[in-house]
This record gives structure tokens, sequence and C-alpha cells, in this order.
């Protein structure tokens, strides 16, 4: 798959004269392949998109190799947000909800009661690290914010918008001092900063481009916008990993389940909707080692 030029990807930018940093973030083309996979509800659409944004942001910051997973869980109609972004900047998500639970002017607080947030980071070499904060503000964006400020205690602001068309994001965040050394200057600079993002309405981030937006909040400011990073929608399953699972459940228990299943077992992936289905044939060659890439002749 080929992205079409500028509808997925970030854009860092830098404040000249302020120890803050900032990236921008647009998706269309990955935001539609996520919502063609299910008949997502508008509100559902919307904070999925919201998640998608707030994870490629997120992926910037990180320094590694390996997976970010973001989820967010309630026991309210919306019961699970699931989306994960590779550092190879690769995403896909998913949602779990009940369509008949669901206003269309439902909030988070409808739509996710007593929710929380985990945010994991999964490199390829190293520790696994998990922090999770509560769903106790009034969006999305409030939420993530909350968690950096709580829980890594660095100056952040997010804003997160989607329509079911097009998810934009936008964060803010202090870097450590270095322009302005006394604490009054850097407290007032952020204030000021942050204020002004603060007057950035959903349409006109979801309409305009980069340069605009900027333009529009910080024309008195010396900002510089650095070279777009693209990402694009890509989902990590396979009929090797599909194999593998069935594997790891040992050669009398796989027998049994494609009996049970009337002699085929089925294996859907739940972020692509892809299907993969094993036979008896399939089974005897997957413990026998040949692994999936010779199938048997039934075809899949």
């Amino acid at each position: 798959m080929t992205d079409l030029a500028d509808t997925d990807f970030t854009q860092r930018f830098i404040f000249d004269d302020s120890d803050t940093r900032g990236e921008l973030v647009a998706l269309e083309r990955s935001y539609a392949e996520v919502l063609a996979k299910h008949p997502y509800p508008e509100p559902v659409a919307q904070l999925l998109g919201e998640l998608m944004a707030a994870a490629s942001l997120l992926v910037g910051t990180l320094k590694f190799d390996g997976l970010l997973i973001l989820q967010a869980r309630s026991e309210g109609p919306i019961p699970m947000l699931m989306i994960e972004c590779s550092s190879e900047r690769e995403i896909r998500g998913l949602a779990r909800y009940n369509a008949e639970q669901i206003a269309a002017d439902a909030t988070l607080s409808d739509l996710m009661p007593d929710g929380v947030l985990a945010l994991t980071v999964d490199p390829t070499v190293g520790q696994r690290y998990q922090g999770i904060v509560d769903l106790d503000g009034e969006t999305l964006s409030d939420c993530f914010t909350n968690y950096f400020v709580m829980s890594q205690q660095v100056g952040t602001r997010f804003k997160l918008y989607a329509d079911g068309r097009r998810a934009r994001g936008m964060l803010l965040q202090q870097l450590p001092a270095d322009r302005l050394k006394d604490e009054e200057d850097r407290a007032a600079s952020w204030q000021h900063i942050t204020a002004l993002a603060s007057t950035l309405a959903a349409d006109e981030l979801l309409s305009l481009d980069n340069e605009t937006v900027l333009h529009r909040l910080y024309h008195e400011e010396q900002v510089r916008l650095f070279d777009v990073q693209h990402l694009r929608f890509n989902c990590s399953c396979s009929r090797e990993r599909s194999g593998n699972a069935l594997v790891s459940l040992g050669l009398e228990d796989a027998q049994a389940l494609v009996a049970e299943q009337g002699g085929k077992i089925e294996i859907d992936c739940q972020f692509c909707n892809e299907r993969y289905e094993f036979d008896a044939a399939d089974i005897a060659q997957l413990f026998a080692g040949a692994g999936v890439d010779t199938p048997s002749d039934t075809r899949h």
C-alpha cells in the first residue's frame, strides 16, 4: 500500500524563543481504513479518530523500536477502544460498542463512564512499560493532558478532534530549561503559548493546513516547522501468526478444535476482518514443522 501525498502525517515545530516544542497530526486515509472495517456509530468513530491522533503524536515523542498501544476501557456503551502504532509509523485500531446504548450527542463520560486509559510501550528489545490513568476529563484531550501532567510531570497540552472523515491533533510540550532560565519567565511563556492554543476551534484544526494553523495562533512568535513524517494503516495479522497461535495450543487441542468446528478452524482478525482458515491437513503440516507457507490443497 502506498500513501497518497500529505494525507497521513505528523509534523513537528519548535518555538525559537521558548522552551516549548509542538507537533501536529493529520489522518485521512488510515482513519478511513479503520472506519471501513466496522459500522461504527458517529460518536464511536470520533473517539476512535481522536485516539488515533493521540497515538500518532505520542509515537513521535518516543525513541524506541517496537509498538505503542493505547487502550481505553469502561463498563459503559463503549467497553473498549484500542489503537496500535508502531515505531515504523504503521497504525491500526478498533472499538467495541453497544450501538443501542449510544446517543448521537453522547459525551465521553456518557460513553465510557468510570473508564481507564492504559498507555503501553512494548519495545522490540527491553522492558515493557505501562502507565494507567482514569478517563476523568471531559474529552480525550483532557485525559491525555492530565496523564502527562500527573504521571510524567511534564507541561503538556493535547488538542484532539475527529469528524468521521479526518482526525487531527496538536501536542504542545515543555522542554528542559534552556532559552528561559528564570522560572517566572518560563511559566509566563508556557501560559501564553497554551492560552493561544486554547482558542483553536475544532473546525479550524480539521480544515486548515499546518502552516495556516500555526500562523493563526502564533504569528507574533518565532516558530520553525519541520518536515512531515508519514504514517499509514497496516494490520500486522498474518496466516503465519495465526498458525503460531494454533501451535501454542498443542497438537491434541488443535486437532480437537478442528473436529469441534466441523473440520475447519476460522481465525478472524478483529482489526482488519481478514479470515484465516485451517483444516486437519493444515494442522498436521503445522505440527510437522512445515509452517504455513505450503498450505494444503484446501483454499484459503
